[in-house]
């Protein structure tokens, strides 16, 4: 939704949040440290399935330096473990000069949305400049003060933007893991809406989101209103899954999968949710 030009949705808000996290560490554990935020961002990605995703690493402008703070020799080590690092994982980067912070150069993940606009998501940026500015040190093992240096690391970077670009490269169709409501039960009728009360309080016992439309409408109605919420899972009861203490499936997009057991559905599902957070890396 625009408001006079001045946000577009999520995209643009007043107010933004990240998911920001500092890393203090020792200089020589620095690459290592990178890497392991660079194994965050892509597990991240590869979950949702974002794959339009391409790492920018961002410098300094060398030919404006009055914008940035700290010392030449901080700046190169800073990007050079930022190009290792990339190198090391095997990234396909990018080089962006100018697109550095004031305190340090950065890691941006670029991410295209469903119409092939390029949003930065997540970033790691080294920083050199800002232990110093705190006059941070630690103890090393010669027992002498030593200068930590410090890692922003931001896997989704606005957290308002990143759900922006996952509702519009989903449709709405969250995965299974995610969507905030994964079962809707629908009583044929309400004579057994008991019955589908019954059901819901029993998935809620294996950590299962479930809720029950019970309103006095037709099914087919109801299976409709509720695959436009994109609820991923339906679930019919009537008079024969009553008796049976069974329910009958209806999987969003694909139809009727058959009917099974309370107990049977509940492990399907949560093997669906264990597959969706295992990709593969």
């Amino acid at each position: 939704m625009t408001y006079g030009g001045d946000s577009n949705g999520l995209h643009r808000v007043r107010r933004a949040k990240h998911d920001d996290a500092h890393v203090f560490c020792r200089p020589d554990q620095l690459k290592e440290e990178f890497m392991r935020g660079i194994d965050i961002v892509l597990y991240s990605f590869k979950t949702l399935k974002f794959e339009k995703v391409t790492a920018q690493v961002s410098l300094r402008d060398p030919n404006n330096t009055e914008k940035y703070i700290g010392s030449d020799e901080n700046w190169e080590k800073a990007e050079s473990a930022i190009i290792e690092a990339a190198a090391q994982k095997g990234l396909s980067t990018v080089v962006e000069t100018g697109e550095a912070a004031f305190y340090g150069p950065k890691l941006d993940f670029m991410v295209k949305d469903a119409i092939g606009r390029k949003w930065q998501l997540g970033t790691i940026q080294v920083d050199y400049n800002l232990p110093e500015r705190f006059d941070l040190t630690y103890k090393g093992a010669d027992d002498k003060d030593h200068r930590p240096v410090m890692i922003h690391r931001a896997p989704f970077g606005s957290m308002e933007r990143f759900v922006a670009v996952l509702l519009e490269h989903t449709a709405g169709k969250f995965p299974l893991w995610l969507t905030p409501q994964q079962v809707v039960v629908m009583p044929i009728s309400e004579k057994f809406n008991e019955y589908g009360a019954k059901v819901v309080e029993l998935l809620k016992n294996y950590d299962i989101r479930a809720q029950i439309d019970d309103r006095n409408e037709k099914i087919g109605r109801k299976i409709r209103d509720n695959e436009m919420q994109r609820i991923p899972l339906l679930l019919v009861v009537g008079e024969k899954e009553s008796e049976q203490g069974a329910v009958a499936v209806r999987v969003q997009g694909e139809g009727d999968k058959g009917t099974m057991s309370i107990e049977e559905f509940a492990v399907m599902v949560n093997q669906m949710v264990k597959d969706e957070l295992t990709p593969i890396m």
